[in-house]
């Protein structure tokens, strides 16, 4: 562990810095979109235009990265980054942020792309693990970390998104500064989705749900807080203990599913998380029980990402497991774009109101049990000795994280092939 930071302290730095001024941003619009006036389903719509961005600077991320160089790229996205930052107070309108949103998605793609190619260069065999978990550590940090700051300033004020644009534009400086050299870049053409359903239905079922799950968390609980009546302390609090779930959780389920069918797992841990929604919807007037909620909720949907691609790696060969991440990670992205029109939806005054963000997650995460439950039924399970590695992940991660992922699970079942045979 001490091995990586040192090696790489200077981009996880950049990246924790990153991820406040992205959590702090996305919070502070939820907030000041309702003290503007804007609806619910508005807001919906500002908040998905983040991801059809990020998953459009997936895409083309990575040729913008071979034709001009990763410094240039990193340093030419985070200055807009920053920019629209600045601008979103000053035009208080649906469509100028829903336009603000879809270029800071994309710009943040494009930064996680160049920042995850920089840190497996950094990596190798003997660490690549520890990378991977440092990595998505540092992410959840950022992100709680952004929680406890837009308590700063007057939220009809500047000050939260200054701040937010401050963090942007420093997070920069140590990762250009360093001395690491920058890596050479290059993927691997993705698998169709067409051959990729074929190979593993759960893991694309699963990941398309799960897109909705996340989106819907990391877009909209500001949005249903500030409907729901809730204080800014509260509002920080409830935000942020989603993803202090997601850090406490992600490392049990992980050491669990290299001992069990993944399928039972993924079963029992959607029943869990919708039970969790459930209890939200119905429990939604004690704040207390809503942080129980937001938890597990949190807690058990964000490891799912690993937990899917780790399940759709157990029918895969070595060579097309980095081919197929990059399919995987575009089903999730289409669902992440469906999240939050559909929550904005259900939290309109005609339907369910602000419970309706709870009612989305439930009915998501229930789904997909009941989709792991009939594919149970479909072919016979792989034996647990048979099966690859967990790596830890963040749903933020883009195609370079998991194809970096991928590589440790490689790595991590040779090495215990190789052990098992020397044993014998």
């Amino acid at each position: 562990m001490l091995q990586v930071l040192s090696s790489a302290w200077a981009l996880l730095l950049g990246v924790c810095l990153l991820m406040v001024g992205n959590g702090l941003q996305g919070t502070m619009l939820g907030v000041r979109g309702d003290l503007e006036g804007f609806s619910s389903f508005e807001m919906s719509l500002v908040m998905a235009a983040y991801f059809v961005g990020f998953l459009g600077g997936s895409r083309l991320a990575p040729e913008m990265i071979r034709r001009v160089g990763h410094v240039r790229v990193f340093a030419a996205l985070a200055s807009f980054i920053s920019a629209v930052m600045i601008l979103y107070p000053l035009l208080p309108n649906t469509i100028a942020w829903a336009l603000g949103r879809m270029i800071i998605g994309f710009c943040f793609s494009g930064v996680y792309v160049t920042a995850e190619s920089w840190l497996n260069n950094a990596a190798d065999n003997t660490n690549r693990g520890k990378a991977l978990s440092l990595y998505m550590i540092v992410q959840m940090i950022g992100i709680i970390t952004a929680q406890g700051l837009i308590q700063i300033g007057d939220p009809g004020g500047y000050e939260a998104f200054i701040i937010a644009s401050i963090l942007v534009s420093i997070s920069f400086a140590p990762i250009l500064l360093s001395i690491q050299p920058t890596p050479a870049f290059d993927t691997t053409k993705p698998m169709t989705l067409k051959e990729l359903m074929k190979i593993s239905p759960l893991g694309c079922v699963g990941m398309f749900l799960l897109g909705g799950v996340f989106s819907a968390q990391f877009g909209m609980s500001a949005v249903y807080g500030s409907a729901a009546g809730m204080s800014l302390t509260q509002l920080s609090v409830f935000i942020a203990t989603f993803y202090v779930g997601a850090t406490v959780l992600q490392y049990p389920l992980g050491w669990i599913s290299d001992r069990m069918d993944r399928r039972v797992l993924i079963l029992f841990v959607s029943l869990i998380g919708g039970a969790a929604a459930v209890a939200g919807f119905l429990l939604g007037g004690d704040f207390k029980m809503l942080l129980v909620a937001a938890f597990f909720i949190g807690g058990l949907s964000n490891p799912l990402y690993s937990l899917l691609i780790a399940y759709t790696n157990d029918y895969l060969e070595h060579d097309d497991m980095a081919a197929a991440s990059g399919g995987l990670v575009f089903i999730n992205g289409l669902g992440a774009i469906a999240g939050p029109v559909i929550t904005g939806w259900l939290m309109g005054d005609a339907v369910f109101g602000p419970p309706g963000f709870f009612t989305f997650i439930a009915a998501l995460m229930f789904v997909m049990a009941a989709y792991a439950l009939y594919r149970a039924t479909q072919r016979a399970s792989i034996p647990v000795e048979e099966t690859g590695s967990y790596a830890a992940m963040s749903p933020t991660a883009t195609p370079v994280a998991v194809e970096f992922a991928q590589e440790y699970a490689i790595d991590t079942e040779l090495e215990e092939q190789e052990t098992a045979a020397a044993e014998n």
